[in-house]
């Protein structure tokens, strides 16, 4: 008989190497969940025997016992193998991470690699991952008068069910724990959900460049779940170019990143998020490309190559995933990623920090940034100098949201086409406006 180690298989000369065996065993389980170790045989597969006394066997049992957390029952015993004595250790278990030692290890074809502090933090989510639910927690502060019953009765019609009593109504979409309003219908139906969680919003930006240096428009929205998809839309349309085709008669606007990609990469910032992190989806529109960040790296197993090259997905959020394909935002399959490549092949996403990125590259580069955006934000600026010619940089970019050097981009645009002038030092001086912004 001739063995040959594998990501479930070890061979140890003998029990010499007891320790390195139980690293092992822990290794495997983490992998797999069980698996088989023999002494007395060479990892070449040479069968050699086992010396075994009459406390072999128990020490072997009592050092596994010490020290492999959470502790494992294999079964051990005494085989003849070739006419030679050996030990073979059936082992298995299905509370991973194992901890050999105090460290955990991870099988990868025939030798022990010790976890990552992220594939630590996986192997406990997968082990928790109904207890860690948030999307299925109990929002203890909420109660169903919080509950905008418009909402709940517009989403029923889109998912094809009928509204009867509230309490039916949300029991039907398994949004309560008894008489308990669960985090997904705070999220999703709450009159406002913010009141509830401070991350229930949206930020966006529009940068001057291609880094974060000026922002020349920054917006926040707060509310249900659904409202902050279609904002997140809109922000992105109104502040990318348009081209155009003409279809027979009709003209056919067409934005420079496909709409349906990035919607899809919208509604998936949403529904995989990490809501136990204060922060918020974020919109970050550069001169070059544009950014959806969500909070929270990839759930479970995945990985990036897993995503871009399998059909596979691994929900956060499941409650939320599934009201998310009852009105067809999402589908089962996890065909969301191939979806944003098909449209936009040259997406990239990637991880940093604690965010989920999916990145855009725009097709109409130009010097200036949308004309709509800087209208918008010049309007207000030039409003504010009107009601006050002496305001300053600093109440300026307070009463804008935006930063001293995108106040300075702005009025260094308002001064160069002629809309305002300085009249004065930089101290004690003053704006005036020579004409109206169309």
């Amino acid at each position: 008989m001739k063995f040959k180690e594998s990501e479930t298989l070890e061979l140890k000369k003998s029990t010499s190497e007891l320790k390195e065996a139980i690293i092992s065993i822990s290794a495997i389980l983490n992998k797999h969940g069980k698996g088989i170790l023999y002494f007395g045989i060479k990892n070449d597969g040479d069968i050699i025997g086992q010396t075994i006394g009459e406390k072999t066997l128990r020490e072997i049992s009592r050092t596994i016992a010490e020290n492999i957390e959470p502790k494992i029952y294999p079964t051990i015993e005494k085989l003849k193998i070739d006419g030679k004595t050996c030990i073979k250790i059936n082992f298995a278990g299905e509370n991973a991470p194992y901890f050999a030692f105090g460290r955990a290890y991870i099988r990868t074809a025939d030798e022990n690699r010790q976890l990552s502090a992220r594939e630590l933090e996986r192997l406990f989510i997968k082990k928790n991952k109904d207890a860690l639910r948030w999307d299925n927690e109990i929002c203890h502060q909420a109660k169903l008068s919080n509950i905008n019953t418009k909402k709940l009765k517009a989403f029923l019609k889109i998912a094809g069910l009928r509204y009867d009593t509230l309490h039916s109504s949300l029991t039907k979409l398994k949004l309560l724990s008894g008489s308990k309003l669960l985090n997904t219908a705070v999220v999703l139906f709450a009159k406002r959900p913010q009141d509830f969680f401070a991350n229930a919003k949206l930020r966006c930006a529009v940068f001057a460049g291609t880094n974060t240096a000026i922002i020349i428009d920054r917006k926040e929205f707060e509310g249900d779940l659904l409202y902050l998809i279609e904002k997140a839309q809109e922000y992105i349309l109104e502040n990318i170019h348009l081209g155009m085709r003409v279809e027979g008669l009709r003209r056919i606007d067409l934005p420079e990143i496909d709409k349906e990609a990035f919607r899809e990469a919208i509604i998936n910032a949403f529904c995989h998020r990490d809501y136990r992190e204060y922060d918020s989806v974020n919109i970050a529109i550069f001169k070059d490309r544009i950014e959806i960040r969500s909070p929270g790296l990839l759930y479970g197993d995945l990985t990036i190559e897993k995503i871009t090259t399998e059909m596979v997905s691994e929900r956060r959020n499941e409650l939320i995933a599934e009201l998310f394909h009852r009105i067809h935002l999402i589908e089962k399959w996890g065909r969301g990623i191939s979806l944003i490549l098909s449209k936009e092949p040259d997406t990239v996403f990637k991880e940093v920090g604690k965010h989920f990125i999916v990145v855009f590259k725009r097709k109409y580069l130009e010097e200036k940034t949308t004309q709509k955006t800087t209208q918008k934000t010049t309007q207000k600026i030039t409003e504010l100098i009107k009601i006050n010619p002496h305001i300053s940089r600093q109440e300026l970019a307070k009463s804008t949201g935006l930063t001293e050097d995108g106040i300075k981009y702005h009025l260094t645009n308002l001064k160069k086409n002629g809309t305002i002038k300085r009249i004065g030092p930089d101290k004690g001086g003053y704006w005036e406006i020579i004409k109206k912004i169309k």
